[in-house]
C-alpha cells in the first residue's frame, strides 16, 4: 500500500532532522527484530517543524519501543539502552512492549492483557498523536506505525486513547506535560 501524504511528510520530517536521523540510524544498528522510535519523540519531532521552531523542544527521552517476547526481563532493556547510550548519547528510555503487562498494574494501578506485537501496543499509547512510531529499515527506508491515523500529530491535537489510558491517568499528563504551553497551536481534548 502506498504511504499516505501525511506519512510523506512525516517521513520528510524525519529524513531532515539534525536528531532524529541519527537516532534511527543507531537503534537500527542493533538489529532488533521489531523496534520503532515513537511516541513524545515523535511527537516533539512533528509539532517543533509545525511550529517553525529553530531547535528541537526539551524531550525527557527518546522512546525506543521494541517486541521481544523471549526475553521479558528489566535487565534486557538495560542493556539495550546502555548499548545505545554508548553508539549515540542521549536520552534514551527502551521498553519491551512483550513485557508491559508485568509491571503495567503496579505502575498504574490495573491489570493489562499481553500484547501480541509492536503494533499491538503502538495502538495502546496514551494518546492517538502520540500513538506513532518509525523504523529505519536496512534500504534507509523509513516505516511509519499509525495504527489510529496521523491526523491528530499533524492537526496537533491531544486526545485521549482509551484502550489502556484511564481518564484520571490521562488528566494527570495533560498536566504535566504543558502541551499548550510548549506548543500554542496545540488543542487539548478535555475528558
Amino acid at each position: 500500500m502506498p504511504p499516505t501524504d501525511l506519512e510523506g511528510r512525516l517521513v520528510t520530517i524525519a529524513r531532515e532532522s539534525t536528531w532524529f536521523r541519527p537516532a534511527l540510524v543507531a537503534v537500527r544498528s542493533l538489529n532488533l527484530p521489531s523496534w520503532c522510535i515513537g511516541a513524545g519523540a515523535v511527537r516533539n519531532l512533528v509539532w517543533d517543524s509545525l511550529h517553525d521552531f529553530q531547535a528541537p523542544s526539551a524531550l525527557s527521552d527518546v522512546d525506543v519501543a521494541h517486541f521481544d517476547a523471549s526475553d521479558l526481563s528489566a535487565e534486557r532493556d538495560a542493556e539495550i539502552q546502555r548499548r545505545l547510550t554508548n553508539i549515540h548519547p542521549s536520552p534514551w528510555e527502551v521498553t519491551n512492549q512483550a513485557a508491559v503487562h508485568t509491571w503495567f498494574e503496579a505502575t498504574f494501578g490495573h491489570s493489562v492483557v499481553p500484547l501480541d506485537s509492536l503494533e499491538d501496543a503502538i495502538a495502546s499509547w496514551p494518546e492517538f498523536a502520540t500513538s506513532v512510531g518509525l523504523t529505519l529499515r536496512d534500504d534507509d527506508s523509513i516505516d511509519v506505525i499509525a495504527p489510529h491515523g496521523l491526523d491528530d500529530l499533524f492537526s496537533m491535537v491531544v486526545r485521549r486513547n482509551p484502550t489502556r489510558v484511564s481518564v484520571d491517568t490521562y488528566r494527570r499528563r495533560i498536566e504535566q506535560k504543558q502541551y499548550q504551553r510548549r506548543w500554542p497551536r496545540a488543542t487539548v481534548v478535555p475528558c
